[in-house]
């Protein structure tokens, strides 16, 4: 008797536990650590992992990687109904339906509604019947799921693709800049950067929201969120410590703002280590003196207006820097983003080529 009572509540905690997971992934608007569906991830990363050490080319990894989040999310779903059906067979079993087999047969009866095997109490009837509403529920979520999380896809891929006409490909500072100069824009910099301000915002919502939108990548393989979030935030770090030229600073500090807090909420996610309240130079950054040099040549020589003192120029760029380099560099490497200067190309110093969170 007690041990059909232990039986019980181990099966019913289990099938607790993985709707609570279902209602933290698919229903709660905050970004949460889900066991479970961390787990899955990790689980098809098993596969996936393997398979990039076998690529020689990045067009081949990244035709490898497109797979891996729409693998993970049916697999996040593939666990949630096995756990279920464990749960519920467990509940049968300590209820007296034996042996495990014939539970096992109720339980996929009941949770894929089939309704081939039948029982004869009520409280049977009761479990059978609220394991009916759960398979039938998680199907229901999942429908309305896809769809939200593809529309916060387009979005973020609106703003992706139109960087490259500004910046270049893959997407630059030193390209945005130099383009503006070309076309007589270099005053409206601080227009052309504020709509990323919004974008970020709803990056942040969106990534810590649906984490699979972390993984998913651009339709086009050069291009990648986070490689596009690292060129807008350098663009707006350069204008404000090197470009002397005239423009409203304070739409560039608020997205550099919002676009740092964003990675930095969607890195805790992962736990990556990072320092809240850092400070140049105690704190470094993967950009090195000689390449800022080189970059404010290549902007001297296309007649950019420059600050005379530019060691003050590179102590104030690290500055804001600073402040999303380890995060930046840290998911440039989690989602094997495609190369760009300043992001994905020195992400290998801060996480190992093959690891995952």
């Amino acid at each position: 008797m007690i041990l059909n009572i232990l039986i019980f509540i181990t099966g019913a905690v289990v099938v607790l536990a993985t709707f609570a997971s279902a209602l933290q992934t698919l229903i709660l608007p905050r970004g949460t650590h889900d066991l479970l569906t961390h787990f899955a991830f990790r689980t098809a990363w098993l596969v996936f992992g393997p398979l990039l050490r076998l690529t020689k080319t990045y067009e081949r990894r990244d035709r490898i990687m497109a797979f891996y989040a729409p693998v993970s999310v049916m697999l996040v779903v593939v666990t949630w109904l096995i756990l279920v059906l464990l749960g519920y067979m467990l509940m049968y079993y300590a209820d007296g339906i034996q042996p495990l087999s014939a539970a096992f047969r109720l339980s996929g009866s009941s949770l894929l509604t089939l309704g081939f095997a039948t029982v004869d109490t009520v409280w049977l009837h009761i479990l059978v019947f609220s394991e009916a509403a759960i398979g039938l529920g998680l199907v229901a979520l999942l429908i309305a799921y896809l769809p939200t999380m593809y529309n916060a896809f387009s979005r973020r891929e609106e703003a992706v693709n139109l960087l490259e006409v500004r910046a270049g490909s893959p997407p630059t500072a030193v390209e945005w800049l130099l383009r503006s100069q070309r076309n007589d824009m270099l005053g409206r910099m601080s227009h052309s950067l504020e709509p990323w301000e919004n974008w970020f915002a709803e990056v942040e919502e969106s990534h810590t929201s649906f984490l699979p939108l972390i993984f998913f990548r651009s339709p086009q393989p050069d291009r990648s969120w986070i490689t596009a979030a690292g060129a807008v935030l350098d663009t707006a770090a350069m204008m404000m410590t090197v470009v002397d030229f005239p423009y409203d600073d304070m739409p560039l500090r608020l997205t550099s703002r919002a676009g740092y807090l964003a990675l930095r909420r969607i890195a805790d996610l992962f736990e990556i280590d990072y320092n809240p309240d850092p400070i140049f130079p105690e704190d470094p950054i993967s950009i090195s003196r000689e390449e800022f040099d080189a970059a404010c040549r290549q902007l001297a020589e296309a007649g950019i207006p420059l600050y005379e003192d530019l060691d003050q120029s590179w102590q104030e760029f690290a500055g804001w820097r600073v402040n999303y380099d380890t995060t930046l560099v840290s998911i440039a490497a989690l989602i094997r983003a495609p190369y760009a200067p300043w992001s994905s190309d020195r992400s290998i110093h801060q996480i190992g080529p093959l690891s995952i969170w």
